[in-house]
């Protein structure tokens, strides 16, 4: 069902910024409570620690490697409970292969990776199709159209064929999360973000929402998550946010929710990904990714999703360079994102994992967050997490 653009557009400018509950005071109780008998180790610590896993499963980091061993950070931040790991064909500082050169190859270490885990461990990869595929011909995966090539042909079998192509590279390896559909409207196919890659399926929501419908379907099948990508839009990027801060104050329609809108309310949607977009229709002060006006009151609120919002890269450029690393984290989880990720490409940091989790727990204790917030996350990431 098409939504009605008055719908779109009912409160788009709104900015006003949803509070974040208070302080939940567990120290004072904690302090006062005995370690248990033959333990040795106080309430407040053990408190800590259960913090410290629950903030680890709402992050997703990039590593180093073709192979790894047991004394690698990356294997030891997974059997502490990191939530995911993220899986690139190229590593964007030294230009060498990172995780991936043969289908053989990359199933060992994901297997490893999984087998380390204490818990359902996602592991993650960017597969749209055409440019922007981490499995392709040259580690040994079949080449895909792009996502322009299957909207142009907009043909609901072609549609699930490609995406079954797709999905058959993601179970053979033991991928569970996809970031993928890209559902941007190619406002301007001049966009050096989506349009001059490939990366949307159409200008027309219809094309966008019925081909995203079969890729999503078919991902389903396989046991296989999705990622809706990039909210509130960013068709009408002239930049890309991995490398610069990109504003689409000016260029930006309320027509670019539409996708968004449509799949939420057809139950299509499994996760949103929110932009690191400067979209000051929306929030005159934050990119999207760090904005309550736009996840909590536009996304939850005005599209109805209740379900896990996913970051782009914490460490792009777009918001390290402006916030820093600690800020973007801390108004990530203010804005109502779920899921954290560090690709490790913009910087590459073996302490990325301790540093974020020291810096939510430092919010915890300051009262800038509840652990009640934390948990609400913890609940939602859950839902993307792999049966057993």
């Amino acid at each position: 069902m098409r939504v009605s653009r008055r719908l779109l557009l009912a409160g788009v400018g709104s900015a006003a910024v949803a509070t974040v509950a208070g302080c939940e005071s567990s120290g004072s109780t904690a302090s006062r409570t005995k370690p248990t008998p033959g333990r040795g180790v106080p309430s407040a610590s053990r408190g800590e620690a259960a913090l410290r896993r629950k903030i680890a499963s709402l992050l997703v980091v990039g590593f180093r490697g073709e192979r790894l061993d047991e004394n690698d950070w990356i294997m030891k931040a997974v059997r502490d409970g990191l939530g995911g790991v993220i899986l690139f064909d190229q590593d964007l500082q030294t230009k060498a292969t990172r995780n991936i050169t043969s289908p053989r190859q990359v199933s060992a270490l994901v297997k490893m990776l999984k087998d380390a885990s204490p818990g359902r461990l996602i592991v993650s990869i960017d597969q749209e199709g055409g440019r922007t595929s981490r499995l392709n011909p040259s580690n040994g995966f079949p080449a895909t159209k792009s996502e322009a090539e299957v909207g142009a042909e907009n043909s609901p079998a072609a549609t699930q064929q490609w995406a079954r192509g797709l999905v058959d590279g993601l179970t053979s390896i033991g991928v569970n999360l996809n970031y993928a559909p890209v559902v941007d409207l190619n406002v301007n196919p001049e966009s050096r973000a989506i349009g001059k890659l490939g990366r949307s399926f159409s200008n027309d929501p219809d094309v966008v929402v019925s081909n995203a419908t079969e890729e999503i379907q078919v991902h389903r099948a396989a046991g296989v998550k999705t990622v809706l990508k990039h909210f509130p839009g960013s068709g009408s990027a002239a930049g890309n946010t991995d490398f610069e801060v990109v504003d689409v104050s000016s260029t930006w329609q309320a027509s670019e929710l539409e996708p968004f809108q449509r799949l939420i309310s057809a139950g299509l949607a499994d996760s949103v990904m929110a932009a690191h977009l400067l979209n000051r229709q929306l929030d005159p002060n934050h990119p999207a990714s760090l904005s309550a006006p736009t996840v909590t009151d536009l996304l939850r609120g005005r599209l109805g999703w209740q379900g896990p919002v996913v970051s782009d890269d914490m460490q792009a450029v777009a918001i390290t360079r402006r916030y820093g690393a600690a800020e973007a984290v801390a108004l990530a989880l203010q804005a109502g994102l779920d899921l954290l990720v560090f690709a490790n490409q913009q910087v590459y940091d073996p302490k990325v994992v301790d540093q974020t989790i020291d810096s939510v727990v430092n919010l915890v204790r300051s009262g800038r967050l509840t652990e009640a917030r934390i948990d609400e996350s913890v609940a939602r990431v859950d839902t993307l997490r792999p049966k057993r």
